[in-house]
């Protein structure tokens, strides 16, 4: 197995046209023709993540060793960590990544600009999200005039950050104005210190690094209930080796297994991922308190889905679109049969 140890440094914001550009000329020279090869044999499977414990059936996975030994020996996986989930999605739509475990909104905004050249094939964590803000801060209402931070521009948890405010009466704009100042930031290990300076009033992030600012004295004004993390795959990947995509998902079952039979044993795991990714580990209580917050399954649960996209298009980050077809069940269906384990709805 091969690891890439840094991020990619691609730009925030891409064409639709130059994305789905790439897309086509990257998979045309990866095939030598229009048609992609039938045979699982000789593939590489670039799997896309991001650094959070969220993401965690990823990062048990790698570190296990499950992807891999259920991939078989004729499929070589390479990872790659990511800080954003809009940088993920660039690289799956310029073909290059195969799979990415990716926020809702992100992947919702691939499969609606590529015409659905993504689809998602596994849930992978609900809740781990919250805003957290300074002590003092009691109501949506105390945010009014302050600065408060989230990940990037249309993700999953800008979209929630911005609906909620707007059902407490708070307007913003992609500008950065507004009743309530909204700061994309990256690398999320950033906003302790942002906190602890006083540059933002608080931050709706996920686990572990909401968990970090709680722990610097912040409190908890709300917290974001429905999906967090998906997988998706590029269909042309899904179409040309489906075995290897079924020996990914038996990984993903299989890190699932781990954590809700061995939750600390999990969540040791994962940390030792993130300290390869990151150059250092995270504190073993935070890991702890993470996990707490965290719901790990294998559903996506489309009702979440179809809400999170609802608001997307309500702010105006997202064109209005049916999510028909999105989700193709069947692959983890059949591993979860096989598994004895019960399937997940449509």
């Amino acid at each position: 197995m091969r690891r890439n140890p840094r991020g990619d440094n691609v730009p925030h914001r891409l064409t639709t046209t130059l994305a789905l550009a790439l897309g086509i000329v990257l998979g045309l020279t990866a095939t030598g023709c229009g048609n992609p090869a039938s045979q699982t044999s000789g593939v590489t499977l670039r799997l896309g993540y991001l650094t959070r414990i969220t993401h965690a059936s990823a990062l048990v996975a790698i570190e296990k060793g499950f992807f891999s030994g259920n991939l078989g020996a004729d499929v070589d996986l390479s990872v790659q960590p990511f800080s954003r989930g809009t940088d993920e999605v660039t690289a799956l739509l310029a073909g290059r990544l195969d799979a990415a475990y990716v926020g809702p909104n992100p992947a919702v905004n691939a499969w609606q600009k590529s015409g659905g050249a993504i689809k998602i094939i596994s849930g992978s964590a609900t809740g781990g999200t919250s805003l957290v803000v300074k002590p003092g801060i009691a109501t949506a209402q105390d945010l009014r005039g302050k600065t408060v931070a989230d990940p990037a521009l249309g993700g999953t948890q800008d979209v929630s950050l911005r609906h909620w405010l707007a059902e407490h009466g708070l307007q913003t704009n992609t500008q950065g104005g507004g009743d309530v100042s909204i700061k994309p930031t990256t690398p999320e290990s950033a906003y302790l210190q942002l906190f602890q300076t006083n540059q933002i009033a608080g931050a709706l992030v996920s686990a572990p690094y909401d968990v970090e600012l709680l722990q610097a004295g912040g409190t908890r004004l709300w917290s974001d209930p429905g999906t967090i993390t998906v997988l998706v795959v590029r269909q042309q990947f899904l179409d040309a080796h489906p075995d290897a995509v079924r020996g990914l998902l038996r990984g993903q079952v299989a890190a699932d297994d781990l954590i809700h039979h061995d939750r600390d044993g999990a969540a040791q795991v994962a940390n030792a991922a993130l300290a390869k990714a990151l150059g250092k580990g995270l504190e073993p209580d935070l890991v702890t308190a993470s996990f707490q917050e965290t719901v790990f399954t294998n559903d996506p649960n489309m009702a979440s889905l179809n809400d999170q996209a609802g608001k997307a298009v309500a702010l105006g980050l997202l064109e209005p679109l049916s999510l028909q077809g999105i989700f193709d069940s069947r692959l983890l269906n059949e591993v979860l049969r096989a598994s004895g384990k019960p399937e997940v709805p449509e």
